[in-house]
């Protein structure tokens, strides 16, 4: 009986703490097994099939840094990290920036508010592939409603699907057509705001720009930092839209000279209709890296996020 209790006062845990640990364990074992097989090992895979020759059809065999080599000479590769890297260092701030404008906006006090506020919440919800379709028939060349517009100014029709010149800066205008869950995170982050600072920013005499500029701003730093990395992420991984946009339009994504192919479009095209698994993983590999160096570079350059200090 003594050495039994010494044993529990040495290891720290009684009989009925360990009986607890099991049976939550035993609940949540199917989340840990499905974590296990379906995200955990298939990393783990796919680190080894980026070392091989492998194409589904053949076992995979062992061909050492090739891949990895290999895609540094790939022209096709270096034009789809051109053009992801436009998406992600003009795309996205033009994003971020007119999503905050429209939270600014919506976050005024007028009639109506909550209107407007669902219609710019609206194309979020719309499924992605549907609303790139009517995209695709507003971008048509000859009888697509933004060419008829221009039009009426006496500018000329703009291939913006066939000119390479305007495929990028097409898909960063549909883009602010999608900005509805972001907004919503500003409006959030702006209804933090306290009324007391811009009273008294208003009382010194700031007007509306200084208001914003010198309190708004910082104190919403952090949901817009919280935006920048979310969003950075995923603008790295960009694909549906220009995937349908291309797709639907020539059946074979990519665009005129290549303009719309981005890296996951790419990463798709090897994995899935080349059937080239070992160098999409080495592509998958590759793009992590590269993520997470974006990623760490966002947080080291992150001085200028204010967090309050709560009293």
């Amino acid at each position: 009986m003594a050495t039994a209790a010494t044993s529990r006062r040495r290891s720290g845990w009684t009989r009925s703490q360990w009986q607890s640990l099991l049976t939550g364990l035993a609940f949540i074992s199917p989340a840990i097994l499905g974590v296990l097989f379906f995200a955990a090992w298939p990393i783990v895979q796919s680190f080894y099939y980026s070392f091989t020759y492998y194409t589904i059809l053949q076992p995979p065999y062992f061909i050492a840094l090739d891949n990895y080599r290999d895609l540094f000479s790939d022209r096709i590769f270096a034009i789809a990290v051109r053009n992801t890297l436009y998406m992600v260092l003009i795309g996205l701030p033009v994003h971020l920036v007119f999503d905050f404008l429209m939270a600014l906006l919506l976050n005024m006090r007028i009639r109506g508010l909550s209107i407007y506020r669902t219609i710019f919440y609206l194309p979020s919800i719309t499924p992605v592939v549907a609303s790139v379709i009517v995209w695709l028939w507003l971008f048509n060349g000859q009888y697509g409603v933004l060419n008829e517009i221009i039009g009426w100014f006496g500018v000329q029709p703009i291939g913006w699907l066939t000119d390479p010149r305007y495929t990028k800066p097409s898909l960063i205008f549909m883009g602010l057509w999608f900005g509805g869950n972001t907004i919503l995170i500003y409006l959030a982050g702006l209804r933090d705001v306290p009324i007391s600072l811009l009273e008294a920013a208003e009382l010194d005499g700031a007007n509306a720009l200084r208001k914003t500029w010198h309190v708004t701003l910082p104190m919403v730093s952090p949901v817009i930092f919280y935006t920048l990395i979310i969003n950075v992420i995923g603008y790295f991984q960009y694909f549906t839209e220009a995937w349908v946009l291309t797709a639907t339009r020539d059946g074979a994504a990519g665009g005129p000279l290549n303009s719309m192919l981005f890296y996951a479009m790419y990463l798709y095209q090897t994995a899935f209709q080349q059937f080239k698994m070992g160098y999409a993983s080495a592509q998958a590999w590759v793009l992590f890296l590269i993520v997470l160096i974006a990623t760490v570079i966002v947080f080291r350059t992150s001085g200028w996020v204010y967090y309050r200090s709560e009293e």
